[in-house]
């Protein structure tokens, strides 16, 4: 599932593709996503421009018209498409690289103005597309319990000293709570964790205050980075240039089971263990 980087990366492609452009129609081929594409909701978008495209969290936020929102999550394999005015397609998205088998798996298309499309596919139908009103935009079951974004001012050493007062979780599920924190998963909290010296089953009653400035540091680090280098490739991920995400390649820990620890002065193997029935990567000797 993508993380903040890759979706930050998806939501940069379609400003640069789709911003302002008009929905001249919709397309449905099939609406059996993770909830069931409302048809007359989708409706209202068209005649309306694309004004916005935002993140919050995991989640594409798209304001069109003045009324409403389009809010998506891309599941595991949701992904965009956007076709020009030549017919020229391109990826905006993550997975797969583009082939004729893409086609089968489009389950909704936006015709846009001047014979344009963006293309909604979604080979195992995890992801979902919502249309809900502006003006409810605070009160939206999917972001009303989001907690603050990583890499605003909000998200520091004492919001987080506040949150986990008086709580007995590890660290790591903290971490990926997205009311502590939005947008952050499995990849990114092993890589913070190993930069931060910190073992991902501690508890957060025992971090000091320095282990705490220290996971705030790298988060805002390792995610500015992430972006920068146009996130983690999971499979095939690219941006709509079709360049790959190359954060994957600055992996510390994740997916390095039984590798030499990165560190140039341990000589000790990255080892492998799940917590809360996710794969969890880290070094017994750097991190405490």
């Amino acid at each position: 599932m993508p993380e903040l980087p890759e979706v930050e990366v998806v939501k940069k492609s379609l400003k640069r593709k789709i911003l302002n452009l008009i929905i001249k129609k919709v397309e449905i081929n099939d609406g059996n996503l993770r909830y069931k594409v409302n048809k007359l909701e989708i409706s209202n978008l068209i005649g309306q421009r694309i004004k916005k495209i935002k993140r919050r969290s995991k989640y594409l936020i798209f304001e069109i018209g003045q009324n409403f929102l389009m809010l998506v999550h891309l599941g595991m394999t949701g992904k965009f498409f956007f076709i020009d005015n030549k017919a020229k397609k391109y990826k905006t998205s993550f997975y797969y690289s583009l082939n004729k088998k893409d086609l089968k798996h489009d389950r909704v298309v936006f015709v846009l103005q001047n014979n344009q499309k963006l293309i909604y596919n979604d080979v195992r139908k995890f992801g979902f597309i919502k249309i809900f009103e502006l003006n409810k935009y605070g009160i939206y079951p999917h972001l009303k319990d989001l907690g603050p974004e990583p890499l605003r001012n909000n998200w520091n050493s004492k919001y987080f000293k506040k949150f986990i007062f008086g709580r007995k979780r590890i660290i790591k599920n903290i971490l990926m709570d997205q009311k502590f924190i939005s947008g952050i998963g499995n990849i990114y909290v092993n890589e913070i964790l190993f930069a931060s010296g910190i073992r991902p089953d501690k508890k957060v009653e025992h971090l000091s205050d320095d282990e705490i400035k220290k996971i705030v540091i790298h988060t805002k680090k390792i995610l500015k980075n992430a972006i920068r280098l146009g996130g983690s490739t999971i499979k095939d991920f690219s941006s709509e240039n079709g360049k790959k995400g190359f954060f994957q390649q600055h992996f510390n820990v994740y997916g390095r089971k039984d590798k030499r620890c990165s560190n140039v002065d341990c000589n000790m193997s990255i080892i492998k263990i799940t917590l809360s029935n996710r794969a969890t990567f880290f070094c017994k000797r750097c991190q405490k």
